[in-house]
């Protein structure tokens, strides 16, 4: 259990949130030579990353925590559970800004160029979907070796059934994760250790790729990488943006603003109104066990209608808005939601549970062996090694913030493989499932 945090308000932690992303791009610009050889070392990405999480490790400030009364003892609900209390700023990240985001990058999208990557996008995002379904039953086989308890359990206590929670949210997203759940009913009780495996084990990956891109060009030099085709995307939207830029006014942005968090509000409704729909004609989808439960969960729909709503905006006049900054302004929504998922990292939670994280490091190991192997073949650039594993074990929440980093642009590039995790997440934690079985020591 854990006790409060220094700082328990919203607007209190927001506040801290944004001091330390203007601290951060403050110092990343500063011509000082310690920012400069510091920032050399350490992406200011990374940085807006791990500051929040440094923070809720110390636990100055937390996404929740359990409830105390004035004696300081832990309050209880009826039924003797610890109370718990969070903070809404992820959610508020995740569910407003980020489809704003997504909408002010992806209208000024050329899709034509961006087909124009080529396969290796989708082949890497497929080696990374490949990874884990493999990376699971390998994980489990290795730990069995020197501490089979760890990866053992009989009946619904059985490990594999929660771990193959963990392959529905590392393809998929939460949707899939929660499938995963009902179709193999492993014990709620110990659920919660699933799910800070899957927090601690995906965002020390999530820091080691955004580190990875402040080395994006040697890495590339690895892989024997050719840029070309990202090169010529990323000229080909400047050169745009750079042909209808203006000095914006206050009516460009309440228009804008207008604009897009309007379709945010569109895709919100659609969110509720699609999977019913569905749920009324196919009632399977709203079956949690079902293999098409993806389709009934509001966050899929709404990533992918305001995805769709900034593809549209794309083809018309729309689009000229980039002129006047839409995309440094959902980059801006972008780094917001960057400090909120760093808040969510508590680096002390590494010690709570050292067997299980030992296997998620391993499954992400494997992971992440494969994806280097297939680029080095296919000589893939960076970009697509990043983005294509994050659409696997991120989602929709954070691919689009690594693609962004390499430039705006390729924010979709980031949406559409996660939405395609989405839809595959389910049937690939089935199998991931059914291998971790086979691997995972019997009568322990």
């Amino acid at each position: 259990m854990k006790h409060p945090p220094v700082f328990t308000e919203d607007f209190v932690v927001f506040g801290i949130l944004m001091l330390i992303l203007g601290f951060v791009f403050y110092t990343s610009s500063s011509s000082n030579t310690f920012w400069k050889k510091f920032y050399t070392v350490i992406p200011s990405l990374l940085m807006c990353y791990l500051l929040p999480s440094i923070l809720s490790s110390l636990n100055i400030i937390s996404p929740e925590w359990n409830v105390v009364d004035s004696t300081g003892n832990f309050v209880m609900d009826e039924n003797m559970k610890p109370i718990t209390a969070k903070l809404s700023i992820y959610k508020v990240a995740s569910r407003l800004l980020l489809p704003a985001a997504l909408i002010l990058m992806t209208l000024s999208i050329d899709m034509k160029a961006l087909f124009g990557l080529g396969n290796k996008a989708l082949i890497m995002f497929l080696t990374g979907t490949v990874g884990v379904i493999l990376g699971g039953p390998i994980a489990v086989l290795v730990v069995s070796v020197f501490s089979p308890e760890t990866v053992g359990g009989a009946g619904f206590d059985a490990v594999w059934r929660g771990l193959s929670t963990l392959a529905g949210s590392w393809i998929g997203g939460g949707a899939n994760q929660t499938a995963m759940l009902e179709i193999y009913q492993y014990n709620q009780e110990k659920y919660g250790a699933m799910v800070l495996v899957d927090i601690v084990v995906a965002n020390i990956w999530m820091a080691i790729l955004l580190y990875g891109i402040g080395k994006k060009e040697a890495i590339d030099r690895f892989f024997n990488a050719d840029n070309t085709a990202i090169e010529k995307l990323k000229e080909k939207v400047s050169s745009f943006s750079a042909s209808i830029s203006r000095m914006p006014t206050l009516k460009d942005y309440m228009i804008i603003l207008g604009v897009v968090f309007g379709a945010v509000g569109v895709s919100h409704w659609a969110s509720v109104v699609i999977p019913e729909a569905l749920v009324a004609v196919f009632p399977s989808v709203g079956n949690k066990s079902s293999m098409l439960s993806t389709f009934s969960d509001g966050f899929f729909w709404m990533i992918t209608v305001a995805t769709a709503i900034g593809i549209v905006f794309s083809y018309t006049p729309i689009k000229n808005y980039e002129g006047m900054g839409a995309s440094k302004l959902g980059s801006v929504l972008i780094y917001i939601l960057v400090a909120s998922i760093g808040m969510r990292m508590d680096l002390s939670s590494v010690l709570s549970n050292p067997g299980l994280i030992v296997v998620g490091l391993i499954w992400m190991s494997i992971h992440a062996i494969l994806l280097i192997v297939v680029g080095k073949i296919i000589k893939a650039p960076f970009f697509f090694f990043a983005v294509g594993s994050q659409a696997n074990i991120g989602g929709a929440a954070s691919a689009p913030i690594v693609a962004n980093e390499f430039h705006p642009s390729l924010a979709s590039v980031g949406v559409l493989l996660a939405i395609f995790g989405y839809i595959i997440g389910t049937y690939g934690a089935i199998i991931c499932a059914m291998l971790m079985e086979i691997a995972a020591p019997a009568g322990i």
